[in-house]
């Protein structure tokens, strides 16, 4: 049995095809356009190799800053707008003001205009081509579950929201009469005697299996599966697809058989990474407090005009090992915040006051945190820091939330810039599947992707 084969991209390709395009896209036409009105800082600029390897240096940084490379940003055209506006505008601006690794400003200023203009219309045609054909249903990885029936829509959902080119065109259910299951979900149900049928006339690439248990595959199901693989489809189990789309870890789906999802990375114990890491934690640190010290005057201000109080805030937090720390912080909240027992702060909590509220968009009351990070109670990108009576309260609900423990907690991290404020038990989580994703997967390569991410967040003033 042959199945139809359909193009698509899995998430990593088409980040990778956006940067690459992106690139090629703006030195092909700086270049053209050079050439052609005879405009010597546009040619110039892509023929030396060090100019041209500073601009596209540029264009990937701010990218990754400016949400370029966010597939939801990618796929909408006024977003497309939005951030190719902003980027290349950052961009061109650095780009022109930095020394000996670009060009010489040129005499005549339409060359400046030129240069800025060429960048943001290409940049834009390619993005806007992108949006509509790229982006479209033409090219959406198409995929079936096999599942238990009260499984399908928490499954599809979960999966759908986070590549907005994934999509699940139908179902088989493991564990239901199909005379029950055809009337209950929005997706197709599909009969477990039709699956190879269906996955050649639907071109779908991929069949997940979600299944909590496997024995409920039956004969048949099991014969076409084999069929399917031999013919090329890709099989996989269900929190494979989940980690790889997600990047968190499934916990929800996680049993007795936990150690399968924990080969944790060896840079957790890699002395060389440690080191390395250890020593840029106290040079960014030491030039946070410098800047601290110099943004001290305009919070000292602030808070005797919005709120009168302490400057600093300390409290009890669990850091590595589980042993308790005091984590410092600019003060934000209105005094005698808590009278009774520990409660979560929301997204709009009204203990905060109207400068906490500058102060936490901006991310500046973690300033004094830096002191934390010298100590050595903390890291620089790690989980974030829980106080102990809701590390209490959620480990008795969740087997692995002290695991996040086994590496210092983070002035930033994998869940901070993935997952909005943390306002109760379920919204935790969520946020310990991206703490065990990222201490699964901790490298330098996952640390500069969070750095991006937290510089993307206080540039655009998404603090909480």
């Amino acid at each position: 049995m042959m199945t139809k084969k359909k193009i698509y991209f899995e998430i990593s390709e088409r980040k990778m095809l956006l940067r690459l395009i992106d690139v090629l896209v703006v030195l092909t036409s700086l270049y053209s356009v050079g050439v052609f009105f005879d405009l010597k800082y546009l040619t110039a600029s892509v023929t030396t190799i060090p100019w041209v390897g500073m601009l596209i240096i540029y264009i990937n940084v701010f990218g990754a800053i400016f949400e370029m490379y966010n597939l939801q940003v990618a796929s909408n055209e006024f977003q497309v707008l939005k951030s190719t506006l902003i980027t290349v505008s950052t961009v061109v601006v650095v780009y022109l003001l930095t020394p000996i690794l670009s060009p010489l400003l040129p005499n005549n200023r339409v060359q400046i205009v030129a240069f800025y203009l060429v960048i943001l219309i290409a940049l834009f045609i390619w993005r806007l081509f992108y949006v509509r054909f790229l982006a479209s249903a033409l090219f959406f990885q198409r995929a079936i579950l096999i599942c238990d029936n009260d499984q399908v829509e928490e499954l599809v959902v979960g999966l759908e929201n986070i590549d907005p080119h994934y999509k699940i065109v139908g179902y088989v259910s493991a564990d239901t009469p199909e005379e029950i299951a055809l009337k209950t979900h929005y997706v197709a149900h599909i009969q477990k005697e039709d699956l190879c049928s269906y996955v050649s006339q639907n071109a779908v690439s991929e069949i997940v299996i979600g299944a909590r248990k496997t024995e409920v595959i039956t004969n048949e199901l099991y014969w076409q599966l084999l069929q399917l693989l031999k013919s090329g489809s890709l099989i996989r189990e269900y929190t494979q697809v989940y980690e790889s789309k997600t990047q968190r870890i499934p916990v929800q789906f996680v049993d007795k058989d936990f150690y399968r999802f924990f080969p944790f990375s060896r840079s957790n114990q890699n002395k060389l990474y440690l080191s390395i890491v250890r020593v840029l934690e106290l040079v960014c640190s030491i030039l946070g407090l410098v800047l601290m010290g110099m943004l001290i005057p305009l919070v000292l201000l602030g808070n005797l005009l919005g709120n009168r109080g302490k400057l600093f805030y300390t409290q009890e937090r669990v850091g590595k090992d589980g042993k308790v720390f005091k984590i410092i912080k600019f003060r934000s909240m209105i005094k005698n915040a808590e009278t009774g027992k520990a409660v979560f702060a929301t997204s709009n909590d009204k203990r905060v006051n109207t400068f906490g509220k500058f102060l936490r968009k901006s991310r500046i009351d973690e300033f004094p945190q830096f002191i934390n990070i010298l100590k050595g109670d903390m890291a620089i990108i790690g989980p974030r820091p829980e106080r102990p009576y809701f590390v209490a309260e959620i480990a008795k609900r969740m087997a692995f939330y002290e695991t996040r423990h086994i590496i210092k907690p983070g002035l930033t991290g994998w869940a901070q810039v993935n997952y909005s404020y943390g306002e109760s038990i379920e919204d935790s989580l969520v946020k310990l599947q991206y703490d065990l994703y990222y201490i699964k997967h901790r490298s330098f390569y996952l640390d500069l992707n969070i750095t991006i991410k937290t510089i993307t967040t206080i540039v655009l003033y998404r603090g909480q």
